[in-house]
């Protein structure tokens, strides 16, 4: 029996396989051959970055573990991207797996989001964030992403 018995299956038209096939446009921060960070276009946070791997997997219960541990590696990188580069005190990852569990695009997605004390996070309210404003986020992000690369 396989770990994912209880999920429905992977949808490959999902907004997030879409991106990956570049048919849909994002504003990429990091790519490397086991995942892709962009900005999130309905941010909770200024600089918040979505990480998907590039395995199709619909969340964290039917992924491979290897798809997974292969992915961790950029996962962090971003990570500590988003906190260099947007200045923030601290970082919130999240991740929800299934409708029941908060999941709305059902491609395993994680969400980086730089914090700040004492600024909550923004409702999700489903508006969307001026381009402008993200290619800021990003180019902030990527610089910092330069720096660690030395």
């Amino acid at each position: 029996m396989s770990l994912h018995a209880q999920t429905a299956g992977y949808d490959p038209d999902n907004i997030f396989a879409k991106i990956l096939r570049g048919e849909l446009p994002c504003e990429k921060v990091y790519e490397d051959s086991h995942c892709l960070a962009f900005m999130d276009i309905m941010p909770r946070a200024d600089g918040h970055v979505l990480v998907i791997p590039k395995a199709p997997a619909r969340n964290i219960i039917d992924i491979d573990p290897m798809a997974l541990a292969a992915m961790m590696a950029g996962l962090q990188k971003v990570a500590c991207a988003v906190h260099a580069g947007m200045a923030a005190e601290g970082i919130t990852i999240q991740q929800f797996s299934e409708q029941a569990g908060g999941q709305v695009v059902f491609h395993l997605h994680f969400h980086v989001i730089p914090r700040w004390n004492g600024i909550p996070l923004r409702p999700h309210t489903g508006a969307m964030e001026n381009r402008d404003i993200l290619g800021d986020y990003a180019g902030r992000i990527k610089a910092a992403l330069a720096v660690m690369a030395g």
